[in-house]
């Protein structure tokens, strides 16, 4: 293809992609606070006075209209598909031309990260959630997409009072006789729903208010934006799965398919308050970890009601500590807490961004504690409940993937490269064919590269340390034989905001001390495991045939039949033992009789006959 067509072809991509979308800027003001279900404890966060209650408020009729929905965003994204073959693949292999191309590559994904967020915005539902699910995967996008895209975890426009009071109206049908108040600006505004503080009535019946809640209300029509918005990004899939290089690396439309069903479970308020009491049940008996409670009469599958726990959000960390709490207690309270749910439970919150995580000062404590030998009191180190919400995206990891996570884990522990390649292959991250052997040596040197380096070193890798890397391994880095496991989409998603969370908090963490206190956990879980299997076995094994033998005995004994068998080796011990008996008697009765002669002749000669 000569030079003008392909400058033709870039100047036609750089034009559709002017005319995507319109201009338009958003100032909408973040929303903070969140909430979710019972582990039997009580808080008692500040008294928070009721605004005005909004029970009067003329609902709105909803009227769905998909407003070209598919159409924008087949648009968009084939604009960007076209840009990408128009620039990286075609313009991008000439020379001199391919520089510039690969140099203004940041500032092309940066444009078309900012025309993303401001389409998802104006869009909502599934756009929304597909640019939270994108910011947060660090560790496989750039950081030019995943900062643009951080500041839709915030700024989502909230829906109209009047739609959210037609959906408690369809959902509760009298929604007055459940509570006693709510008001009318949203607590926080969601992707797929919006929560909102209110007040059920009191248990004795006397007027007032009662017990704290937040109503989570669905979107009014989300099911069908989201069935809508999920077929053209079917579409989409089956786009970029043409592409050769990310066709051999991950299955697109099954990502898609697992995307779609995680945003369908998200959909089922029922599913999410099973969800929540499953968590309250594992953290019962937890001194650190606060589950909301919810309120199953006035829970649908689009409404759901829990309890209301207002903390500090997780990433104040100015806040947490003016509250006098240790910001490296809340951080290792996190990390152990992802690890007993992933490596134990198997079953673990999905969604873990900062608007989910709150920190609260456990005021049922007294702080600060007396003073000991006239000492000052502490300034940090005070208790706090790590407390978790919005249980709609939840991930369960299977037994077969469970324990190749440990093996991973024990084998970064013990640094053994071979062992961690092992696992990662039986996770699925390795193409068919892939150089094993190759692989674990470039491990190795990762390993050996970044062993003792702290969360923000790793996170800021040295370039030439990179360069150096690259040059050592470029065949590896060129044949690239890696690929997305489709199970691990969620998981690997999670983990990567509860290190950013973890850093964040603490910029001095030590990864690699958590590594060996995790592994050394696993390492004796898995001797106590393979002692248990192997002695058990042999303890057992012979006394599970006893009561038959018993009864066969007895058998034998009543009818006369028992015989004793020995070998011939026994027997002959017998039979020389019974010679030795025999022996014995016989020198026993010649010894009597020699003793009753001499005592006869003594006798005799004493008292001779007369």
């Amino acid at each position: 293809m000569s030079y003008n067509v392909c400058e033709i072809v870039h100047m036609t991509v750089w034009q559709w992609c002017e005319m995507a979308i319109s201009e338009q800027d958003y100032v909408i003001g973040k929303q903070n606070g969140r909430t979710s279900t019972p582990n039997g404890r009580v808080l008692q966060p500040e008294p928070i006075s009721p605004a005005a209650p909004s029970l009067n408020v003329p609902p709105a009729a909803p009227a769905f209209r998909t407003d070209g929905r598919t159409r924008r965003i087949l648009f968009f994204f084939g604009s960007a598909i076209l840009q990408f073959i128009g620039l990286d693949v075609i313009l991008g292999r000439i020379p001199l031309i391919g520089d510039w191309v690969r140099m203004s590559r940041p500032r092309r994904l940066r444009w078309w990260a900012f025309r993303f967020r401001i389409l998802a915005l104006d869009m909502g539902g599934v756009m929304i959630k597909l640019g939270q699910f994108l910011s947060a995967r660090v560790d496989v996008l750039p950081s030019e997409i995943t900062d643009e895209l951080k500041g839709l975890q915030d700024e989502v426009p909230p829906e109209s009072i009047g739609r959210i009071i037609t959906v408690l109206q369809e959902e509760l049908g009298d929604y007055h006789a459940c509570y006693a108040a709510i008001e009318e600006e949203p607590l926080a505004a969601a992707s797929l729903g919006q929560a909102y503080r209110a007040w059920l009535w009191p248990e004795d019946g006397q007027p007032g208010l009662g017990d704290a809640v937040v109503i989570k209300v669905q979107r009014p029509n989300i099911q069908q934006i989201v069935r809508t918005d999920l077929s053209a990004l079917r579409v989409v899939a089956r786009w970029i799965n043409r592409y050769r290089p990310i066709r051999k690396r991950a299955d697109v439309p099954a990502l898609m398919e697992e995307f779609a069903k995680t945003l369908w479970d998200e959909l089922d308020y029922d599913l999410e308050a099973d969800n929540a009491e499953r968590f309250a049940i594992m953290y019962a008996d937890s001194a650190q970890i606060y589950i909301p409670a919810v309120y199953r009469q006035q829970s649908t599958k689009r409404v759901i009601t829990l309890e209301n726990v207002e903390g500090i959000k997780i990433t104040d960390v100015a806040a947490i500590q003016a509250a006098g709490i240790d910001t490296g207690e809340v951080a290792e309270c996190l990390l152990d807490t992802y690890f007993h749910q992933i490596f134990y439970e198997g079953f673990f919150h999905a969604d873990p961004h900062p608007g989910n995580l709150f920190v609260l000062p456990r005021v049922d404590l007294p702080w600060p504690p007396p003073s000991v030998n006239g000492d000052e009191p502490p300034e940090t180190g005070r208790p706090f409940w790590l407390i978790f919400v919005d249980f709609g995206m939840v991930g369960r990891v299977p037994e077969m993937m469970k324990a190749q996570l440990r093996k991973a884990l024990i084998a970064v522990m013990q640094r053994d490269s071979q062992a961690l390649t092992e696992a990662y292959a039986d996770l699925g991250f390795f193409l068919a064919g892939a150089d094993l052997d190759r692989i674990a040596e470039a491990q190795d040197a990762v390993l050996k590269r970044i062993w003792g380096r702290s969360w923000l070193d790793l996170a800021q890798p040295d370039p030439k340390e990179v360069q150096e890397f690259s040059q050592e391994f470029k065949d590896l880095l060129f044949e690239f034989p890696f690929q997305v496991p489709q199970d691990f989409i969620y998981l690997g998603r999670a983990l990567g905001m509860v290190a950013g969370l973890v850093s964040l908090l603490n910029e001095e963490i030590n990864p690699w001390y958590y590594f060996d206190k995790y592994g050394q956990e696993l390492l004796q879980d898995e001797e106590i495991n393979i002692f248990s299997l192997e002695t058990a076995w042999d303890v057992i094994r012979p006394y599970l045939s006893t009561p038959a033998q018993v009864q066969r005995l007895l058998n034998l004994a009543e009818s006369g039949r028992l015989r004793v068998q020995t070998d011939r080796e026994t027997l002959r011990y017998y039979d020389k033992i019974e010679r030795r008996i025999g022996q014995i008697g016989w020198s026993i009765l010649g010894a009597a009789g020699i003793l009753s002669a001499t005592l006869l002749y003594l006798n005799r000669k004493k008292n001779p006959p007369k």
